[in-house]
């Protein structure tokens, strides 16, 4: 049996406007119906040889990920909540440390939750070709064959084919990401592959080898997991054991200083989606060499990506372009330099830009909120309450809020009133009364919110008592 782990930790700045600290990329549907999370849990699901998923995400998105797995109808193992990002190696210890508990001799598939694999048969079978060198102990890897001289990824160098274990050979060199020139050569030999950030592990090897190469790593995550303690669907590790973890991939921690690392090429359509410009290399585009998205229209473009999730993209006589539209941000860049976009939203948080962390429209666990204006002494949201939501009993030191049903039932507590309104019915909070909004009811309720006062901030939310443990 081999056990997936899900790695849902990053924040994928480089697909901004779309992609948010709040809810990032692998949580978007970028390349069809379901998000990447989705695509990656629905990889293996039903395989009669792998177990349900353990993922390990950022606490910030757990509600969002336990809502996108259910559905799907994926069961999991285990969702693991990180306190705070160490990157992707202190992520796998703390998922090996668990299996192991379980399963001294379990095998564990490592993946991001953010890649996209458009050949799912063949992935399985290169996962499967993986088993015999691991079960040997070996720390396996999957190298990517190179379609072209890509310089945005790292490679990695064959050496020799490994015995009883076809197709797998033992890591000759990982190898930083390379110039144009460097690339064609690796590409022309046909013993370099690109580095996937996918791997197989024996739990107890990878466990061994972070025990000899970075002791203080796993001594923290040991504590952590054993100062864990469960809430509802998630398991919570240990902050302040978790805080003092040294922050490391598992390329740098291990797979580059281990003498275990072997990979198994694989051609399975694979992109990491690091970029606007890998979306449009794997895009369906149309004669122009443009992929078009949304409410589109273009004339005269060529091999350009226009996408939008909002009002009309519109372009003329441009080449080589990305524009992607939301409802509250452009973004306009040269196909070949959207790797900068990381650089533009460090900018954004620098300078306090709302549009660095969150989209218009927010989630929640009883549901989400969108902006519809936000003006001096004013806001005005559209909430949504899913069936049986409640949001927290809390109260505001700087505005009061003004209520409008628009559908669906809608029990509110006011101070010390409860009431029952429907459609077209309103009532009216206080500034520093406690209020709580809920749906009692079966369809989603729909609440038009006019916030005024002093100050409109997210951080004026005083809660006083909340369903979802976020008090």
């Amino acid at each position: 049996m081999i056990h997936p782990v899900i790695l849902s930790g990053g924040s994928g700045t480089r697909l901004w406007p779309m992609s948010r600290a709040l809810y990032p990329k692998q949580l978007l549907a970028l390349t069809g119906e379901e998000s990447l999370l989705q695509e990656t849990a629905l990889r293996l699901a039903g395989d009669t040889g792998f177990a349900p998923p353990l993922i390990v995400a950022n606490e910030e998105h757990r509600f969002i990920i336990a809502e996108q797995l259910r559905a799907v109808g994926v069961m999991v193992d285990a969702i693991v909540l990180e306190p705070i990002g160490r990157n992707t190696a202190p992520a796998a210890t703390i998922a090996a440390l668990r299996l192991v508990g379980d399963d001294p001799d379990a095998l564990m598939l490592v993946m991001p939750s953010d890649h996209v694999i458009l050949d799912a048969t063949g992935f399985r079978a290169a996962v499967v070709r993986a088993v015999a060198a691991a079960q040997a102990g070996c720390l396996v890897t999957f190298g990517i064959t190179p379609e072209r001289a890509e310089t945005g990824y790292g490679y990695i160098a064959k050496g020799r084919q490994l015995e009883g274990a076809d197709g797998t050979f033992a890591v000759a060199q990982f190898v930083e990401k390379p110039d144009p020139a460097t690339a064609e050569r690796y590409v022309a030999s046909g013993d370099y592959f690109w580095n996937s950030g996918i791997f197989l592990f024996p739990a107890a090897s990878y466990l061994a080898e972070i025990a000899q190469l970075c002791p203080a790593m796993r001594e923290a995550c040991e504590r952590a997991l054993a100062g864990a303690h469960a809430d509802d669907d998630f398991l919570r590790l240990d902050k302040t054991a978790f805080s003092k973890c040294p922050a490391d991939s598992i390329d740098y921690a291990v797979m580059e200083r281990t003498e275990r690392a072997a990979v198994v090429p694989v051609t399975m359509g694979w992109n990491d989606l690091g970029s606007w410009d890998a979306l449009w290399q794997i895009a369906a585009k149309d004669p122009g060499g443009n992929a078009l998205v949304g409410n589109v229209v273009a004339e005269n473009t060529g091999n350009c990506y226009l996408r939008s999730e909002a009002g009309l993209v519109a372009a003329i006589g441009v080449a080589d372009l990305v524009v992607v539209a939301t409802d509250d941000a452009v973004m306009v860049a040269p196909r070949n330099r959207t790797q900068e976009v990381k650089q533009l939203v460090a900018r954004l948080s620098a300078e306090r830009r709302d549009e660095a962390d969150a989209l218009s429209t927010v989630h929640r666990p009883w549901g989400s909120y969108r902006a519809l204006h936000n003006g001096h002494r004013a806001q005005v949201k559209h909430i949504i309450v899913k069936p049986g939501g409640k949001l927290s009993l809390q109260l505001h030191h700087h505005r009061a809020e003004h209520w409008v049903v628009v559908q669906g039932t809608a029990r509110i507590v006011r101070g010390n009133e409860e009431m029952i309104l429907t459609e077209n019915e309103s009532t009216y909070i206080p500034l520093g009364t406690p209020h709580r909004l809920e749906n009692p009811g079966k369809i989603p309720l729909h609440v038009i919110e006019v916030q005024s006062g002093s100050y409109l901030g997210e951080d004026d939310i005083v809660r006083l008592e909340d369903h979802y443990g976020r008090v």
